[in-house]
Order: structure tokens, then C-alpha cells, then sequence
């Protein structure tokens, strides 16, 4: 990366669980920022949740991202970008065409942009350590997965409908990161490209959310232990806290001695949700009244690694423990779900006031 200091960014994905803590690390330093966004509700709710930032925010509506032109504008003045938007939804009825093929195509399309543009130094993009695992790869030998590392699946077998949403989340990852690297050496740009690879990620939301249910699918896995649910089962028992994601974002885009690198991100702290489970029993007084006791007892695989310490060297992190990111993002939603019962009251006995008064009477042994 050459040339004056980035101070203007685009964003993707900024109405998200990891993009609105990149926004805010962003903005934090002091950095001009626009995001691109399909939803201008979302968009507002971020902004307004931001008003010392206002003026350092602006929003474009870009409703499609897969198609060659959609970042034409969106790209106009700024000096950096980070792409961390991508499909996940596993109800998907085909593949290829509804999971794999917009992330490849997005990925391009925001790199299509950035070619045209004079001003672009250079693209972050997230990742995923699903472009980086091998399913079937086991230990013994114990062995750690790197940077170097990319996930073995094929094109096809992750476009196969036979094959599971999962697959083809997997694939989508791969594919568009792929995408990223043939790109660079094929139309070597001015700019350069970092991408990061996180697996799980936990820890405190701060995109706009207006109900519980809504939470990104990893936090959503902690509010089922807390919601008296039986333990998820983990993939992989690696991860990495928002925070700590965010900012890895935020030193890739801004640190001018990297040179088309690839992290791989995670905390040495590994979890399993029986992990998750003992430390809400343990942090919480309400929590034994409401978590499940769990019997089923959760071995952590211990038989291979992922390389976190490299991200943590050269992008300046000083990784969350799991204890920590744990309680701040229960705290939280336990917060939020108490002041969505308070405003349903509300609202519920302001309604009956303005109801016949007959009908506002309190039930009394099962009667009114």
C-alpha cells in the first residue's frame, strides 16, 4: 500500500453482528466512513445509534451485490474498503445459485469497483476459517492450521444439492476468497488485498436488533444455553471475540507494511458450549433457575490448532478470553430481553387504557 494515509472507507455487511464493530473501530479512528447496505432502515438505525459520528457516516443503498456494477458508485472517493458482507443462511434451496455463487460474485464485483477507481490502496476482506479447514483431516499427529491452509473441497461436491447448506457455506467462503486471489494475480491492481479468516465468533452485539430471535446464527447459540436449551454441538472449538475480529480489521486496512496477506484468527482460549454453560452458571445468580443442567459433558478437541499468534503479531491483538466475551454478550441480552418485557407491558397496559375499562380488569383465581 502507497500513497497518503487512508481516511475515507467503504464498508460492507456494517448492519451486521462483525461489521458494526468494524464501523465503530473505524469511526474511532477518526476515519471517514460510508457503508453500503441493502436495507436503509438498518442503515438509519445504525446511524441514529451513532449521533457523535454522524457527520463522519454517510449511507448508499446498493440493493444487489452481485452484479459488475453494483459498487460502481459506492466505491467513488474512498481510499480503502472492507468487504465483510456475505450470504449465510442455511434455508437455501439450491446451492449454487443461492449461497455460492453471490459470495464469488459480490467478492468480484467489489474488486471490479476498486479496479476502476484511482484512489483505492487497498481491500480487507473477511473470511472464513471454513476456507481454511479440512473436514476430514484428523489427528494424531497433532497438527495447526495456517494462513497456508485451504479447505479441500471441490467446486462441485459444495454445488451438489445432495450436499448439506453447511458444505456449501464452507465452499462459499473458499470460492470467494479464491476469487480474490485470481483476481489480484490476474489484474495485479494498485491496491493490495488482506483477508481474514476467523472461525466462531463470540461477544457483545452492537448492530441494530430489535429481537432476540435475530441474533447472528454463533451469539444465537449462547442465548439457546441461557433460554434453557439443550448444548449446540461445536464444529470446531476454536474462536475469536468480535472485538478483537474488529480490530483485526481495522490495523489490516490501516497498516501500511502488509502486503497481500492472508490471517488466520483465533483466541488460544477454546470453548465448547458446556464451557459457555458453566461460565453463565458461574457469572449469573438468575442463571440456575433458568440454564439447563447439563449432563452431557463436552469433550474440547485438543488434537489439532489454528494459528491465531501471527494475526496477534503483526495486527497489535490482545485476545478476549472466552470467559469475558461470554458474560459481556449474556449481560447484554439479558438486559435487552428485560427492557423488551418492560416496553411490551407498556405498551400492553397502554392499550388496555384505551379500551373499554371493563376489560382492563385483573384476572383473579383464573376469573375477571
Amino acid at each position: 500500500m502507497s500513497g497518503s494515509p487512508i481516511s475515507y472507507v467503504l464498508l460492507t455487511g456494517a448492519t451486521g453482528f462483525i461489521g458494526a464493530h468494524v464501523l465503530d473501530g473505524l469511526l474511532h479512528r477518526g476515519l471517514k466512513v460510508r457503508i453500503a447496505v441493502r436495507s436503509l432502515h438498518k442503515a438509519r438505525a445504525l446511524k441514529s445509534a451513532r449521533p457523535e459520528h454522524a457527520h463522519m457516516l454517510d449511507v448508499i443503498q446498493v440493493d444487489d451485490y452481485s452484479t459488475a456494477t453494483s459498487f460502481t458508485e459506492a466505491v467513488k472517493d474512498v481510499e480503502g474498503i472492507v468487504h465483510v458482507a456475505s450470504p449465510l443462511s442455511y434455508d437455501i434451496k439450491d446451492n449454487e445459485e443461492d449461497m455460492i455463487l453471490p459470495a464469488i460474485n459480490g467478492t468480484k464485483s467489489i474488486l471490479q469497483a476498486a479496479l476502476r477507481s484511482p484512489l483505492i490502496q487497498r481491500v480487507v476482506i473477511t473470511s472464513s476459517f471454513a476456507a481454511v479447514i479440512d473436514i476430514d483431516r484428523k489427528g494424531p499427529p497433532y497438527f495447526t492450521y495456517t494462513s497456508t491452509d485451504w479447505n479441500p473441497l471441490t467446486y462441485d461436491q459444495a454445488a451438489d444439492n445432495n450436499s448439506s447448506a453447511v458444505v456449501a457455506y464452507r465452499g462459499s467462503k473458499k470460492f470467494a476468497e479464491l476469487a480474490a486471489w485470481e483476481f489480484m494475480e490476474q489484474e495485479k491492481p494498485r491496491f493490495d488485498l488482506v483477508t481474514l479468516c476467523p472461525p466462531m465468533v463470540f461477544g457483545p452485539f452492537v448492530h441494530p436488533v430489535e429481537r432476540l430471535e435475530d441474533l447472528s446464527d454463533s451469539i444465537s447459540k449462547l442465548w439457546e444455553i441461557v433460554d434453557g436449551g439443550e448444548l449446540p454441538v461445536a464444529r470446531v472449538p476454536f474462536w475469536v471475540d468480535v472485538r478483537d475480529l474488529a480490530h483485526a480489521h481495522v490495523e489490516a486496512l490501516l497498516r501500511s507494511q502488509l502486503r497481500s496477506k492472508r490471517y488466520t484468527i483465533a483466541s488460544p482460549d477454546r470453548f465448547s458450549y458446556q464451557k459457555a454453560s458453566s461460565i453463565i452458571l458461574d457469572s449469573f445468580d438468575w442463571a440456575k433457575n433458568r440454564v439447563l443442567t447439563q449432563t452431557l459433558h463436552q469433550d474440547i478437541d485438543e488434537s489439532y490448532g489454528l494459528d491465531g499468534e501471527e494475526a496477534a503479531d503483526e495486527l497489535g491483538l490482545s485476545y478476549h478470553s472466552f470467559q469475558q466475551s461470554v458474560v459481556d454478550l449474556v449481560a447484554q441480552a439479558v438486559q435487552m430481553e428485560s427492557d423488551l418485557r418492560a416496553k411490551s407491558t407498556s405498551s400492553q397496559s397502554w392499550g388496555c387504557r384505551a379500551q373499554s375499562p371493563s376489560k382492563c380488569l385483573p384476572s383473579i383465581n383464573g376469573q375477571s
